[in-house]
Protein backbone atom coordinates (compact mmCIF):
# COMPACT_ATOMS: atom_id res chain seq x y z
CA UNK A 1 0.00 0.00 0.00
CA UNK A 2 2.74 2.46 0.96
CA UNK A 3 4.82 1.43 -2.05
CA UNK A 4 1.90 2.26 -4.37
CA UNK A 5 1.59 5.71 -2.82
CA UNK A 6 5.30 6.32 -3.25
CA UNK A 7 5.20 5.22 -6.90
CA UNK A 8 2.35 7.65 -7.65
CA UNK A 9 4.54 10.57 -6.63
CA UNK A 10 3.62 13.96 -8.09
CA UNK A 11 1.81 12.69 -11.20
CA UNK A 12 -1.79 13.91 -11.27
CA UNK A 13 -2.74 11.47 -14.02
CA UNK A 14 -4.31 12.25 -17.36
CA UNK A 15 -6.67 15.20 -17.00
CA UNK A 16 -7.61 18.27 -18.98
CA UNK A 17 -6.13 20.44 -16.26
CA UNK A 18 -3.42 22.91 -17.26
CA UNK A 19 -1.67 24.59 -14.37
CA UNK A 20 -1.34 28.36 -14.40
CA UNK A 21 0.84 28.40 -11.26
CA UNK A 22 4.06 30.37 -11.19
CA UNK A 23 7.33 28.53 -10.55
CA UNK A 24 7.22 29.86 -6.96
CA UNK A 25 3.75 28.41 -6.42
CA UNK A 26 4.72 25.12 -8.09
CA UNK A 27 7.77 24.78 -5.85
CA UNK A 28 5.79 25.41 -2.67
CA UNK A 29 2.92 23.18 -3.79
CA UNK A 30 5.44 20.40 -4.44
CA UNK A 31 6.78 20.81 -0.89
CA UNK A 32 3.22 20.70 0.48
CA UNK A 33 2.36 17.60 -1.58
CA UNK A 34 5.55 15.87 -0.45
CA UNK A 35 4.76 16.67 3.19
CA UNK A 36 1.19 15.41 2.84
CA UNK A 37 2.34 12.21 1.11
CA UNK A 38 4.94 11.65 3.82
CA UNK A 39 2.34 12.12 6.55
CA UNK A 40 -0.15 9.79 4.85
CA UNK A 41 2.43 7.00 4.38
CA UNK A 42 3.64 7.24 7.96
CA UNK A 43 0.12 7.49 9.40
CA UNK A 44 -0.63 4.12 7.81
CA UNK A 45 2.36 2.60 9.64
CA UNK A 46 1.37 4.17 12.96
CA UNK A 47 -2.27 3.06 12.65
CA UNK A 48 -1.03 -0.56 12.63
CA UNK A 49 0.26 0.12 16.16
CA UNK A 50 -2.84 2.01 17.40
CA UNK A 51 -1.15 5.42 17.13
CA UNK A 52 -1.93 8.60 15.25
CA UNK A 53 0.81 10.73 13.70
CA UNK A 54 0.77 13.27 16.60
CA UNK A 55 0.74 10.47 19.19
CA UNK A 56 3.79 8.89 17.57
CA UNK A 57 5.57 12.26 17.62
CA UNK A 58 4.86 12.71 21.33
CA UNK A 59 6.37 9.28 22.00
CA UNK A 60 9.45 10.23 19.96
CA UNK A 61 9.88 13.49 21.88
CA UNK A 62 9.51 11.72 25.24
CA UNK A 63 11.85 8.91 24.20
CA UNK A 64 14.51 11.51 23.37
CA UNK A 65 13.93 13.42 26.63
CA UNK A 66 15.97 12.97 29.81
CA UNK A 67 14.55 10.02 31.78
CA UNK A 68 11.82 9.65 29.12
CA UNK A 69 9.82 12.53 30.53
CA UNK A 70 9.05 16.17 29.81
CA UNK A 71 6.59 18.91 30.68
CA UNK A 72 3.53 18.86 28.45
CA UNK A 73 4.24 22.52 27.57
CA UNK A 74 7.74 21.63 26.32
CA UNK A 75 6.43 18.77 24.18
CA UNK A 76 3.71 21.09 22.86
CA UNK A 77 6.31 23.70 21.83
CA UNK A 78 8.53 21.14 20.12
CA UNK A 79 5.58 19.73 18.17
CA UNK A 80 3.97 23.14 17.45
CA UNK A 81 0.67 21.82 18.85
CA UNK A 82 -1.69 24.00 20.92
CA UNK A 83 -1.93 23.05 24.61
CA UNK A 84 -5.61 22.06 24.39
CA UNK A 85 -4.85 19.61 21.58
CA UNK A 86 -1.87 18.22 23.50
CA UNK A 87 -4.04 17.44 26.51
CA UNK A 88 -6.45 15.35 24.44
CA UNK A 89 -3.65 13.52 22.64
CA UNK A 90 -1.84 12.84 25.93
CA UNK A 91 -5.03 11.52 27.57
CA UNK A 92 -5.52 9.02 24.73
CA UNK A 93 -1.87 7.92 24.96
CA UNK A 94 -2.25 7.42 28.70
CA UNK A 95 -5.52 5.51 28.30
CA UNK A 96 -3.75 3.10 25.92
CA UNK A 97 -0.77 2.67 28.25
CA UNK A 98 1.85 4.45 26.11
CA UNK A 99 2.58 7.24 28.61
CA UNK A 100 1.96 8.34 32.18
CA UNK A 101 0.66 11.81 33.03
CA UNK A 102 1.52 13.18 36.44
CA UNK A 103 1.73 16.47 38.31
CA UNK A 104 5.12 18.03 38.94
CA UNK A 105 6.02 17.58 42.62
CA UNK A 106 7.34 21.18 42.70
CA UNK A 107 4.33 22.75 40.95
CA UNK A 108 1.00 20.90 40.76
CA UNK A 109 -0.15 23.12 37.88
CA UNK A 110 2.51 21.54 35.66
CA UNK A 111 1.80 18.24 33.91
CA UNK A 112 4.70 15.86 33.25
CA UNK A 113 4.46 13.24 30.51
CA UNK A 114 6.53 10.08 30.80
CA UNK A 115 6.90 7.33 28.21
CA UNK A 116 6.12 3.82 29.49
CA UNK A 117 7.73 0.52 28.65
CA UNK A 118 4.83 -0.13 26.24
CA UNK A 119 5.51 3.23 24.55
CA UNK A 120 9.22 2.44 24.14
CA UNK A 121 8.49 -1.08 22.90
CA UNK A 122 6.00 0.25 20.35
CA UNK A 123 8.55 2.74 19.02
CA UNK A 124 11.01 -0.15 18.66
CA UNK A 125 8.42 -2.23 16.74
CA UNK A 126 7.72 0.67 14.37
CA UNK A 127 11.40 1.46 13.76
CA UNK A 128 12.14 -1.12 11.05
CA UNK A 129 9.04 -0.36 8.97
CA UNK A 130 9.57 3.40 9.40
CA UNK A 131 13.21 3.16 8.31
CA UNK A 132 12.28 1.08 5.25
CA UNK A 133 9.68 3.67 4.27
CA UNK A 134 12.21 6.51 4.72
CA UNK A 135 14.73 4.62 2.61
CA UNK A 136 12.18 4.24 -0.20
CA UNK A 137 11.19 7.89 -0.01
CA UNK A 138 14.79 9.06 -0.25
CA UNK A 139 15.89 6.46 -2.81
CA UNK A 140 18.46 7.87 -5.21
CA UNK A 141 19.43 10.77 -2.93
CA UNK A 142 23.07 10.94 -1.87
CA UNK A 143 23.96 11.97 1.69
CA UNK A 144 25.01 15.34 0.28
CA UNK A 145 21.66 15.77 -1.51
CA UNK A 146 19.78 14.87 1.68
CA UNK A 147 21.79 17.46 3.61
CA UNK A 148 21.15 20.04 0.88
CA UNK A 149 17.42 19.27 0.90
CA UNK A 150 17.34 19.59 4.69
CA UNK A 151 19.09 22.97 4.66
CA UNK A 152 16.77 24.29 1.92
CA UNK A 153 13.63 23.17 3.75
CA UNK A 154 14.93 24.71 6.98
CA UNK A 155 15.54 27.97 5.12
CA UNK A 156 12.00 27.80 3.69
CA UNK A 157 10.57 27.25 7.20
CA UNK A 158 12.59 30.20 8.54
CA UNK A 159 11.30 32.45 5.73
CA UNK A 160 7.71 31.37 6.36
CA UNK A 161 8.04 32.04 10.11
CA UNK A 162 9.19 35.59 9.35
CA UNK A 163 5.90 36.37 7.60
CA UNK A 164 3.49 34.29 9.71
Amino acid sequence: MIENRLKKGFNVGSTNYKSDLSIDEKALMAVARAAESFKRAFSAIFRNHDLSFPQYNILRVLDASINGQSRITHVSRIMLVPGANMTGIAKRLEKNGFILRKSDSKDERVTILEITYKGKATLKKIEKERDLCLKKMLKGFSQEEKQDLLSKVKRLIKNIREIA
